[in-house]
Parts: C-alpha cells; structure tokens; sequence
C-alpha cells in the first residue's frame, strides 16, 4: 500500500472519528428549549437578516424588557437584542465585537446594570452566554475573561469535555432538535404575558462603597472605543425594574461617564410614571423584569427617545417592500405566541411554554 493510500485512510479514520464526537457532543448539549430558555437567545442571533439600525447588548434589562416588534411598529426602526442572563460586562464587548463582523448598526444601547459586577460570577450563568457563540477570536476573548477559578477554560470551546456525563439525563428535547433548535425569542425579545404586581419596594442595603470596580470601568471604556472606532454611535440605559436595587450613586456615576463622553444615558426607572410603566400590571415577577404590556410600553417611549437625539440615522424604514415583508412575518409570529401564552395562563395559571410557532 502506497504511502499516499495509508494517509488516505488514516485522514478518513480521523474524519469519522471526529463526525461521532461531534453528534455526540451535538446530542449530549443542552438544547434550552424547556425550562432555562434563555440559554438558547445568543445562538439565534446566527440565522437572523443582519441589517439592524439598532442593537441592543447586555443582561435581562434588554431582552425582558425591550420589543423590537414595537419598535419597527411605531418608528420603522430595525433592532436586534444580543442579550443573556447576567451577561457581564466583558461579554458584552466581545458580543459586540463579534457583532460588528456581522453588521455596522447605526446604534448600540448597552444596559448598565452590568456595571455592578466587577469579576465573573457563576459557570451556569457563563455557560448561557458563550455556550450559544459561535467559534472566533471574540468566543476566546470573552472565555478567557469569564472562567471562574476551578473552571476548564478548554470545555467551553469543546462542551463534550462538560457535559460527557450528561447521558443520563437525555430527554425528548435532545432528540427533537438535534439537527436544529426552536426558536424562542422574537429579535432577542423573550416574552412574557403574565402578571405579577410589585408588593414591597426594595430598599438597597449600604455597601462598603459605592464605586464601580476598576475592570467594569475598564471594559465600559473598551466598549465605548470600539463603537468609536466602527464609526456606530453608543448609548446607556437603565431599565425600569426596580430589582437589583439601582443606587443613586451608580447612576450618578454613568451619568457623569456619559457626559464626559458625549453619550446619552437614559435612566428609564426614573421615567417609569411618563413611560405609563404601571408596577401592579406591567411586571411578571414582581418588579425584576417588565412583562409584555410593560415592554411594548417602555419601547414605543424609548424609540422616540432614540428618534430624537440620533436622527436622521433612524430613519423610517417602513418603505422598504422586503422590511416590510420580513416584520410582517416576525408581528404574525409575535401575535401567535402572545395568544398563545395568555391561553395558557387562562388554562394554566402561568406561561409554559416559550417556544414560538
């Protein structure tokens, strides 16, 4: 046998070996399609028209709170919202990177609450965030800023090496969308139509101080640079949930940022009363995030706010025939999941299922 035959062979081995790692590890990763749903927000970003006016980055202060379908609705403005639980900072920015090798929006909103973490928190978090990133230099990055002491870095680049053992626990969902997931989120907007009023307000307990940590304040100026430098124009906001408690201090502190670096920062909680924000029927957990009544609310406010310090970059797109043909399909697909939700809560007494139709 020739020497070329013999690494023929030994190259179609290895081809083969690595096709059954790989379907094991498809198989044995979790498809977040029931219960920790937000697992699967960043990977749909991939399959989405990527000629968004707005995007929005950062934790649940954006994809609970923000609907890009009343957005287009109300001003024509295209969104996309690459949001995740407890997304910290530093994922923000290597998310936004990787953005803008996709798309040059004309705006990026970034949420602040983000600020308060100085250091990496838990691996669950971590893992649904830069499990659903694609491979590329910014999944590195943004690896490499988020293990927490004890973690394997390697396993987040090869997910079998964590979930090897997960065999045990293969359900339906594994199976059903091997080959492809659902989808559960309407340009990153994960919707929620039950209620559940405020009860008591929060009051923040002192803290030793008040000051942002160095590395938040590091890659909040990272994030800034590098929307100056892809020429897109950034701006803060603070949504309107009254938990984690939001400190005066803090906001003081993005405040006095914002101005230092002529960005404009919004806080909506302090706006909640002209936003129309109603705490006993705007919420579904009792003031953490915004429900849908509450979200569609806080957009059609903020989409003016947008419209008049940053137009005419955006502008009404919805003379665009193949736009409007697009956000058509995304309301039908919006409404039905809206319906179907307030059915279930109807039967049900609570939303079980988020994915859309």
């Amino acid at each position: 046998m020739s020497v070329m035959r013999k690494l023929l062979r030994v190259m179609a081995y290895a081809a083969c070996v690595l096709a059954v790692l790989l379907a094991v590890q498809r198989l044995l990763s979790p498809k977040f399609m029931s219960g920790q749903y937000e697992g699967a927000l960043i990977g749909e970003y991939y399959a989405e028209d990527k000629s968004h006016q707005v995007v929005f980055i950062g934790d649940c202060e954006v994809y609970g709170n923000i609907s890009p379908v009343t957005l287009w609705e109300e001003y024509g403005i295209t969104s996309y919202i690459r949001g995740s639980a407890q997304q910290l900072i530093w994922q923000s920015y290597y998310l936004l990177e990787e953005t803008f090798k996709y798309e040059k929006p004309e705006l990026v909103v970034f949420s602040v609450l983000a600020m308060k973490y100085d250091a990496p928190q838990k691996e669950e978090y971590n893992r649904l965030t830069l499990d659903g990133m694609r491979w590329s230099a910014s999944k590195l990055g943004s690896v490499s800023a988020s293990v927490t002491d004890g973690e394997d870095s390697v396993s987040y680049l090869f997910p079998l090496l964590r979930y090897h053992e997960r065999w045990r626990e293969l359900g339906a969902d594994d199976f059903r969308y091997f080959f492809k997931t659902g989808k559960v989120s309407h340009n990153g907007f994960l919707m929620r139509c039950d209620v559940r009023p405020v009860g008591v307000r929060p009051v923040g307990p002192k803290l030793p101080s008040y000051d942002f940590g160095g590395n938040s304040r590091y890659w909040l100026e990272r994030i800034t640079e590098l929307c100056r430098r892809n020429g897109v124009q950034l701006m803060l906001i603070k949504a309107p949930s009254i938990y984690p408690y939001w400190y005066a201090q803090w906001d003081a502190q993005i405040a006095d940022y914002a101005a230092k670096n002529g960005l404009v920062y919004v806080n909506a909680l302090d706006r909640a009363d002209e936003i129309g924000i109603d705490f006993q029927t705007d919420t579904f957990d009792g003031g953490l995030h915004l429900n849908l009544y509450g979200a569609e609310k806080l957009s059609a406010w903020l989409g003016g706010v947008m419209r008049g310090h940053y137009a005419p970059g955006l502008e009404d797109m919805r003379g665009d025939a193949r736009l409007r043909e697009l956000w058509a399909e995304k309301r039908a697909a919006y409404d039905r999941q809206r319906d179907a939700q307030i059915t279930e809560i109807e039967k049900y007494g609570e939303v079980r299922s988020f994915l859309i139709n």
